[in-house]
């Protein structure tokens, strides 16, 4: 019998990464290695490596450290956004023996000869402009929820990001590809889709720099609503100003879409937006809020913020504290500006002290946990549909209704991947809700 190869991945990042790496593993399963945990001992370690914040690089070396540790034979490879901004950087680092930029990740078994380690780390990466194609991707680990790649790459210019320089023009699957993407996960016993992509609200753009969308997001909603077997979608992250009436109507009413939205603001200043070249102002973001209550009091509204931005004075972090705290709103993720070489940002006047910027973020997510028990108080003594999760923590198992409310109810092993009615009865001091069952329903 063939000596088949071990071989383990660790996602830096964001859900795209997850969807990305799931892809890139059954890639290699096909080519005869068989997939382990990180923590176990490998042939290959695999790291798909993120560079949106200061602090993902740091991560990689770690990351590295610890597949060495394991086993400091293994070959290890790098891919993902980092490994296409800094890819010399990366082969640098003790341990790396390949790096693969954003066009030659999904072709990694073709750069694997025999998997001895390299005196130095090879690198294949391409100019960003060659990454015109498309390759459709979703992530199957976790048996109750799967991510599904939509679209990737960005045409927008926010001064602070690095994206497009990562991952290239904005291009989409298309559409039936990403239903029979769907429909095969739903075969797969999974009760949730989260769709994903760097900019999925512009989904629809072709490959090779085709500014025409073939299809737009509502009608991408719209046809996955009708896929059979799935119970619940869930849009990730979508831009304020690609955020439609239409859409958000259409999830209002529709079968599977949830009510939970998660919309980046990144500032409650104009100022601040306009210097940050985001395509939209703070009143659109109000309108967007706004229109979902209209229709789904009950929903969930996340929210992205970066503080510390080149110019931001006290005024302006003023300005988006008591904005984002007089908004109906749910929940934020908050992010400390951190300099990112090649982009506008790092070269503007103004550089807010680390300090400041720290003590910002801090108040920030002080308002996000008052935020989210606020939403969790007004959620007390509804009825919700629960999906719980896989993992036994501390002897209670937890799961998330259709508009994001974290519950918890004592371990039971029979409750994994199943669906439940529920009643919201109180708050824990760990801040997730008790519950009372009601109904069984999958």
């Amino acid at each position: 019998m063939e000596n088949r190869k071990k071989v383990a991945f660790y996602t830096l990042g964001c859900k795209l990464n997850f969807s990305e790496t799931s892809t890139i593993a059954r890639n290699l399963q096909d080519e005869g290695f068989d997939r382990v945990d990180f923590e176990e001992v490998a042939d290959m370690y695999v790291i798909n490596t993120c560079s949106v914040t200061e602090n993902a690089d740091k991560q990689f070396k770690q990351v590295v450290r610890k597949a060495m540790k394991l086993n400091d034979k293994a070959f290890v490879a790098a891919v993902g956004c980092y490994a296409q901004l800094k890819p010399e950087e990366l082969a640098s680092v003790d341990g790396v023996d390949l790096v693969l930029g954003a066009t030659e990740k999904f072709k990694l078994a073709d750069y694997i000869n025999d998997l001895s380690k390299n005196d130095f780390g090879e690198v294949h990466s391409c100019e960003i402009a060659e990454a015109d194609f498309y390759v459709g991707s979703y992530s199957i680990g976790d048996r109750t929820r799967a991510f599904l790649k939509v679209q990737d790459g960005c045409d927008y210019k926010c001064t602070y990001c690095t994206i497009p320089l990562a991952r290239g023009i904005s291009r989409s699957d298309e559409l039936e590809n990403v239903l029979k993407n769907a429909s095969e996960i739903s075969k797969q016993n999974i009760k949730e889709i989260v769709l994903t992509g760097v900019n999925i609200g512009d989904y629809g753009k072709g490959e090779f720099g085709n500014k025409k969308h073939e299809h737009t997001f509502l009608e991408l909603v719209q046809e996955l609503d009708k896929v059979e077997g799935i119970e619940r979608l869930r849009i990730s992250s979508i831009e304020p100003n690609l955020l439609k009436n239409e859409t958000i109507e259409f999830v209002s009413k529709s079968r599977t879409f949830v009510p939970h939205f998660h919309i980046p603001l990144q500032s409650g200043s104009n100022d601040i937006l306009k210097l940050m070249k985001r395509r939209y102002q703070r009143e659109v973001y109000t309108e967007r809020v706004n229109k979902i209550r209209e229709v789904m009091p009950h929903a969930c509204i996340g929210v992205d913020v970066i503080v510390g931005f080149p110019g931001e004075t006290d005024e302006h972090f003023l300005e988006t504290y008591h904005f984002l705290n007089e908004m109906n709103i749910s929940y934020l993720h908050v992010f400390t500006y951190s300099e990112r070489d090649n982009t506008e940002a790092a070269a503007m006047e103004g550089v807010v002290p680390a300090n400041v910027r720290a003590k910002r973020s801090k108040m920030l997510r002080g308002l996000s946990v008052k935020k989210r028990r606020a939403f969790y108080e007004s959620q007390l003594g509804t009825n919700r549909t629960v999906l719980f999760e896989s993992e036994n923590k501390e002897g209670y198992i937890h799961g998330f209704t259709e508009n994001y409310v974290k519950v918890k109810t004592p371990w039971n092993p029979e409750l994994v991947n199943t669906l439940h009615e529920i009643n919201l009865t109180k708050i824990d001091e760990d801040g997730s809700v008790r519950m009372d069952f009601v109904t069984a329903l999958v």
